[in-house]
């Protein structure tokens, strides 16, 4: 997913404004609007026991050969992650979680906010991975198509299974064996990020809207229709309403998708294209319906009953961002430790109970039910069974289809 800023993202003191909110109970705006602001084109990408057949590989060997590991000596882990992506104190100068793990294990966090995009971030390490040099960084958190690339690059190290037996004992089975990182030797889940269908029940008149056939044929919401900036996302779903599996999509799926949207946009069935900014539109009505993704729609719902969510019959797209060790990281011990460490169900817990994406972590309900029930049971954070089967992942695409795509998606947003 590649993620820049768009018209509507935050201002600083706007961003300040949000964060306070975040503390207190009010949301005017939410998490994923300080997370993402998806731009057309994205690029290239149980129990112990039953792990085997999970995809889980067993303990062997590691590319730790590729660091000169300084774990012992040196108790530290260096951690960049996304903004508004990990729980905070009350007054904002604490990160309860990463306190916690420092008592526990004596290692010292230096937690960083400073993925603000995909391709940015990439931009940023690229070359000191090129000439097999430390980032400075020990643990890394990108999105899914990012990962696919660094992976295939050889610049991302493999993790120690016999280092991580919460994350192997408790990884959800629907992220266990993604295709870009077979058995996720390279990497693990931070959180799950559903696309689905949110509407503004006054808006629609009541009316339920529950599929991208609506969304691209009803004439009642015509003009009022919004699609994700996101290539994946907005392809993904359209696919899958249109009986393809994205998981499969040849270049011809692709264009028979790009196409029925096309229809959309020269209808004025489609509004627009939006990154973050959907968040206000759908809010006011403006938009009666669009696609969104799952946790703004769980913040969204606390300031207005009328936004309503459906997970289409023909399935939903969910990428992931995740957690990985850069090459010749000095601390890669350690990076697991914490990796491991929030794969304990009560650490899981408290960071979904802040982020409100899915959890990719099995056995937290009954912890985050003891912090929040209503959270506990809203399967936009927990999936039932039902919901994980519909759940849908975009292929990897090799470089020439990532231009090709990218190009295409381009034309028809205008991007």
């Amino acid at each position: 997913m590649e993620d820049t800023r768009q018209p509507g993202s935050l201002s600083p003191p706007e961003l300040a404004a949000v964060r306070r909110s975040l503390t207190d109970g009010r949301m005017a705006m939410t998490r994923r609007s300080l997370l993402r602001a998806s731009a057309a084109g994205a690029f290239a990408s149980g129990g112990v026991g039953a792990l085997s057949a999970c995809g889980i590989p067993p303990a062997g060997r590691t590319d730790a050969g590729r660091s000169e590991d300084h774990s012992g000596p040196e108790k530290r882990v260096v951690f960049s992650n996304w903004t508004e992506y990990l729980d905070v104190s009350d007054d904002g100068r604490r990160r309860p979680t990463l306190d916690a793990f420092t008592r526990r294990t004596g290692i010292a966090v230096k937690y960083t906010e400073d993925v603000n995009d995909n391709d940015e971030f990439f931009g940023r390490i690229q070359a000191q991975l090129a000439a097999g040099q430390d980032t400075g960084r020990d643990l890394i958190v990108l999105t899914d198509w990012m990962c696919a690339r660094m992976i295939g690059l050889g610049w991302i190290q493999k993790l120690d299974p016999a280092a991580l037996p919460h994350a192997r004992a408790h990884l959800s089975p629907q992220f266990r064996d993604p295709d870009w990182d077979p058995g996720r030797a390279h990497s693990y889940p931070w959180t799950g990020i559903p696309a689905v269908i949110a509407y503004n029940a006054e808006a629609t008149g009541g009316r339920t809207v529950d599929s991208v056939g609506q969304l691209l044929d009803d004439p009642r919401l015509k003009g009022r229709v919004g699609f994700l900036s996101e290539m994946r996302d907005t392809v993904g779903l359209t696919l899958l309403d249109m009986g393809k599996r994205p998981e499969d999509c040849t270049a011809d799926d692709f264009d028979a998708a790009v196409a029925r949207l096309q229809q959309g946009v020269d209808s004025r069935q489609i509004r627009r294209f939006t990154g973050n900014d959907y968040i206000n539109d759908l809010s006011k009505g403006d938009l009666a319906a669009c696609v969104a993704w799952a946790g703004d729609i769980v913040q969204l719902q606390h300031d207005n009953p009328d936004i309503r969510y459906a997970v289409p019959k023909a399935g939903y797209m969910t990428s992931t961002d995740n957690l990985m060790v850069p090459n010749r990281a000095r601390h890669k011990r350690n990076a697991e430790r914490l990796i491991d460490y929030c794969y304990e169900p009560k650490v899981a817990a408290r960071i979904a109970a802040y982020i409100n994406y899915v959890c990719p972590v099995d056995g937290v309900r009954e912890e985050l039910a003891k912090i929040d029930r209503e959270l506990a049971d809203n399967p936009l954070i927990l999936p039932d069974r039902d919901m994980a089967a519909r759940s849908h992942s975009f292929r990897a695409l090799s470089g020439e289809e990532s231009k090709d795509f990218a190009r295409k998606f381009a034309d028809l947003t205008g991007a």
